[in-house]
């Protein structure tokens, strides 16, 4: 034994401590583990999932022989099998809707499952996909949120009998009142765009059935909230413990729509029931984009009852939530996230709400990064920023004059929120002075009086963290509630062990996406035991055969710091108790006089033992221990707060239990000729309670504010009056990259929260609720306009600035388009064909050249005059299609004009498309052929995108003239730019 001198108390820090992460060595060498890693037991199977080309149809049949007849097809999972064995999805709301993982009688969104091919590699899966003939009655679909809310829209699921499947309202104060006597009244409609996540990693699922029990066992990363488990076991008609879900070492990002696999983890596990085996899916992009999850869009009318001042007494909602083709859990999570602090950061004591939740023919929505605050936010702020102009007053005075003041903290929100700390009006002027406001001012000062376009944005927002698990249950009545029981709460787990030979294993259930939790545990742990970092092993697999886990575990809601890495402390502060008492019994001395530091457990000028000695006791002679000590160090915390209580009778709810706060201001200026915007200085201050690592907090701050700078400039999923998709790719649905990334100055304040172990409250997700509302009144303010919608690409801002596009050339205007629907395509070339003008007419006539000419034909089959069916492959991108066609030629002028239209459809989606080709004979004999075409295409090959999908028309239909030419003069025809510029001068001839 021997006698302790303290180190300094700066070696025993961590907690606070900017720390590298731990993580990182294995990611940046190539070592991670993520779940497409994992090793696949013998014998497994993969899967490839036939998806709806249509937004609504009925589902007339479905015939999968010739796949089932492909040799290593193994199997097909169809509708009548999840019937036999499953469940539909339990739904949030009291509405007779069905969501099943297959779509059994009707399609809803494009991309929607319809079957599953499962073979030995995914390459004959694909392959065989093709083969499924499924036949489709179409439907109108619906697409637009307040169009779907009407009475005569087309209803998506008849037995709700309305798509509007939730309406609540809700009444806070007096609002009635305070509108009354309001000085006036200020209101706006602001539209919340479809968006989502992008993780570099997709989805991957990797199920087994076992027939001797009965259980499910998945490998899937999924992310949480593992209250989806008892959805997914309800679907599987299983008990919870007859469903074992596990997650794989590392993720590769989510944002929070990795929620959103467990339709799959339940699709795959039928499917492995199915085929006797084990089966994996690994999702690709274009599925990801298309039928995974999304944001939710919002259509939000909000009115405020304002004082001549600025100040605002009053609010007024009208909401709706587009939610999809489904509602899927967890949603209506992004309506009711918020609920209790609709007011933000202000100090409001009246508000009105009315909910709806309506859906439509798009992909369900989910968790995105920062969901419900985005949608708030946007009008929220928006509101204020207009309560300003309107007013005559500066919008960084109307915020000023709103917030909640300091020192009233612990504050109850009007609809029930508990703000649990901060100094508001503090942080905002330390934002002010710290950022430069001043500058920014003078700048854009400057700008103005150059003629240029530059506006200042402010916005501030409270930032909730550690969900109620109890707050989605106000979209139903009171007495729906008492009827189903009270939810409330959320209960967070950690487990900590050390070894015989003094090595501490520290378990999480929070599935991290890659934020960097075990480095944070490992500090944690380090600074309450006092031993070296580098010695703690974290692991953040989660199983829940056998780990400790919650409904409220996952990685969501940002509540990783406040209530995880607290129930970590408190699961660390349990062992170093125990230590204590038993070094305390060793040395006979009172145990609140055994520190722990430096790998030691020590008294002050006392005795001291290795850490390592103290902790082996434990296991190696537990004979010896004190009376009280059963032997074994391993200790597993459970904590749940106690502020988070189930929504009352008034439907007040505190929906999360800690709420950070983030002011931000922005400087941009706006291109007049091109419509760019360039983030001139953009500030963002966070108060999020005690700091558990800046160097994480700051990398969080920054994702999450690249992330909005993509929501605010650039990303959109954009469906057709069809349904059809249209972002399919990353050329159409466009996502920051490096060189568009902008760094924010980053500025902190510190309230720790009286509610959490440790103090902290979450951050990572604030910026995604900040800065696209920031962004859109720094350009409200450079504009002078309200009417401000998200994204603000290039060509939307142009059309605000009141810059038209130029028109078409003289000579090139397009037809009206003879098509609709899907993405739409327009072009127009031409040809020179060394043939003259009778002869090429004649030769679009005949069958055998028709058949020659278009491109993938595999067979070409009279059905009337002029009139064929036609059996045709076409590639777009990654996407390869077999189209049962019909060709035509009409409107014949010979040998001046005629028409080329076509259409068919595949399982891969439809076209439809016409031409209109011109036949000019030029002074050397030769023919001069044009062409104008508008096409269509709807489904999977609409997804790729109207970029691709335009360049690849352009080639397809130019090949069928060229290839005219060849047939008709056995050689090689030019079209180039030199050509076409000829052609359009009117100067043909021989070259």
């Amino acid at each position: 034994m021997n006698m302790h001198q303290s180190p300094s108390k700066a070696d025993q820090r961590h907690i606070g401590h900017r720390q590298v992460r731990v993580e990182d060595a294995a990611l940046l060498r190539g070592l991670g583990r993520y779940a497409d890693d994992v090793a696949t037991p013998p014998g497994t199977l993969h899967a490839a999932i036939v998806r709806s080309p249509h937004a609504h149809a009925r589902i007339r049949s479905l015939d999968a022989s010739a796949a089932l007849g492909m040799k290593g097809v193994h199997g097909v999972l169809t509708g009548e099998d999840v019937k036999r064995w499953a469940n539909p999805f339990p739904v949030g709301v009291r509405a007779p809707m069905e969501h099943w993982c297959l779509a059994l009688d009707k399609v809803r969104y494009v991309g929607e499952p319809v079957c599953v091919v499962i073979a030995e590699d995914r390459y004959l899966a694909e392959d065989a996909l093709d083969t499924v003939q499924v036949e489709y009655e179409p439907l109108p679909p619906i697409i637009d949120p307040e169009a779907a809310a009407q009475d005569d829209a087309p209803v998506l699921h008849e037995a709700v009998g309305s798509n509007v499947v939730n309406e609540r309202h809700f009444r806070y104060g007096d609002p009635e009142r305070a509108f009354a006597e309001a000085e006036r009244r200020v209101s706006i409609k602001v539209h919340y765009p479809r968006n989502s996540c992008t993780p570099i990693e997709c989805y991957v699922v990797l199920g087994q059935y076992q027939p001797a029990n009965g259980v499910y066992d998945i490998l899937s990363n999924f992310q949480g909230p593992y209250a989806l488990h008892s959805v997914m076991a309800r679907a599987l008609n299983v008990p919870g413990n007859r469903l074992r879900l596990r997650t794989p070492p590392d993720s590769g990002g989510s944002f929070g729509i990795k929620q959103g696999v467990f339709p799959y983890v339940v699709l795959m596990a039928l499917a492995a029931r199915k085929v006797g085996a084990p089966v994996k899916w690994v999702e690709d992009r274009l599925e990801h984009l298309q039928a995974s999850s999304s944001a939710t869009n919002r259509v939000c009318e909000i009115e405020a009852a304002v004082e001549a001042d600025g100040r605002v007494v009053a609010l007024r909602y009208d909401q709706i939530d587009d939610c999809g083709g489904y509602l899927r859990a967890p949603e209506p999570a992004t309506f009711y996230r918020m609920h209790g602090n609709l007011s933000g950061a202000y100090a409001i004591r009246n508000i009105a709400v009315r909910n709806r939740v309506v859906l439509t023919n798009k992909v369900p929505s989910g968790l995105n990064r920062g969901f419900g605050g985005g949608q708030v936010y946007f009008a929220l702020e928006r509101l204020m920023h207009q309560v300003a102009i309107e007013l005559g007053l500066d919008p960084l005075q109307v915020i000023r004059r709103n917030l909640v003041p300091a020192g009233v903290f612990p504050y109850r929100a009007a609809a029930g929120a508990l703000l649990d700390s901060g100094n508001y009006p503090a942080t905002l002027e330390l934002a002010v002075r710290e950022g430069g406001l001043d500058e920014l001012l003078r700048r854009r000062d400057q700008a103005r009086a150059e003629g240029r376009l530059y506006g200042i944005g402010y916005t501030a927002v409270v930032e909730p963290s550690i969900s109620n698990m109890g707050y989605i249950t106000t979209a139903m009545t009171p007495e729906e509630r008492r009827k189903s029981g009270p939810k409330n709460g959320a209960v967070s787990t950690a487990t900590v062990s050390v070894d015989p030979l003094g090595g501490v294993s520290v378990h999480v259930a929070s599935t991290p996406q890659g934020q960097g939790h075990q480095t944070v545990a490992a500090q944690v742990v380090a600074e309450v035991l006092g031993v070296a970092l580098d010695s703690i092993n974290v692991n953040v697999e989660l199983d829940t055969g056998k780990d400790a886990w919650s409904i409220a575990s996952g990685n969501y809601s940002s509540r990783f710091a406040g209530a995880v890495a607290g129930s970590v402390y408190n699961a660390a502060l349990k062992i170093r108790e125990r230590m204590a008492g038993i070094a305390a019994s060793m040395w006979d001395v009172p145990a609140d006089q055994v520190r722990f530091a430096g790998g030691k457990v020590f008294v002050e000028s006392g005795p001291s033992q290795p850490f390592h000695r103290i902790a082996g006791s434990t296991h190696w002679s537990p004979g010896l221990l004190p009376e009280n000590e059963g032997g074994g160090l391993r200790e597993t915390a459970f904590w749940t707060p106690p502020q988070l209580t189930a929504p009352d009778d008034n439907d007040c709810i505190n929906s999360s239990l800690c709420y950070g706060f983030i002011f931000d201001f922005c400087g941009l200026e706006i291109d007049r000729v091109t419509g760019e915007v360039h983030i001139d200085r953009y500030v963002t201050c966070h108060d999020a309670g005690r700091i558990l690592n800046p160097m994480l907090v700051d990398g969080q701050i920054r994702g999450g504010f690249t992330q909005a700078l993509g929501v605010a400039l650039m990303e959109e999923f954009v469906y057709g009056d069809d349904g059809s998709f249209l972002s399919g790719t990353f050329a159409d649905y466009l996502v920051p990259t490096a060189p568009e990334a902008v760094e924010p100055l980053i500025l902190h304040t510190e309230t720790p929260s009286p509610f959490t172990p440790l103090g902290a409250k979450g951050v990572g997700e604030g910026n995604n609720m900040s800065t696209p509302v920031c962004i859109a009144n720094a350009m409200a303010d450079a504009l002078g306009r309200s009417d401000i919608r998200l994204p603000l690409t290039p060509s939307r801002v142009r059309s605000m600035i009141g810059i038209d596009e130029p028109p078409p050339p003289e000579g090139l205007e397009l037809e009206a388009p003879r098509v609709a629907g899907g993405s739409a395509l327009q072009a127009q070339d031409v040809v020179e064909i060394p043939a003259p003008p009778q002869q090429v007419f004649d030769a679009l006539l005949d069958p055998e050249t028709l058949k020659a000419i278009i491109p993938g034909c595999h067979a070409l089959e009279l059905e009337s005059e002029n009139h064929y069916r036609a059996d045709v492959t076409v590639g777009v991108g990654m996407i390869r299609a077999r189209f049962a066609a019909r060709v035509g030629l009409s409107d014949l002028d010979p040998p001046h004009s005629l028409r080329l239209s076509g259409s068919g459809n595949s399982p891969m989606g439809s076209a439809t498309g016409s031409a209109k080709v011109r036949f000019i004979e030029l002074d050397n004999g030769h023919t001069r052929l044009e062409y104008v075409y508008d096409a269509a295409v709807s489904g999977k090959v609409a997804a790729v995108g109207g970029r691709m999908l335009q360049s690849a028309s352009k080639v397809i239909i130019g090949q069928i003239f060229t290839r005219l030419a060849q047939r008709l003069t056995g050689k090689p025809v030019q079209t180039g730019l030199w050509q076409r510029l000829r052609a359009l001068l009117g100067k043909g001839g021989a070259q």
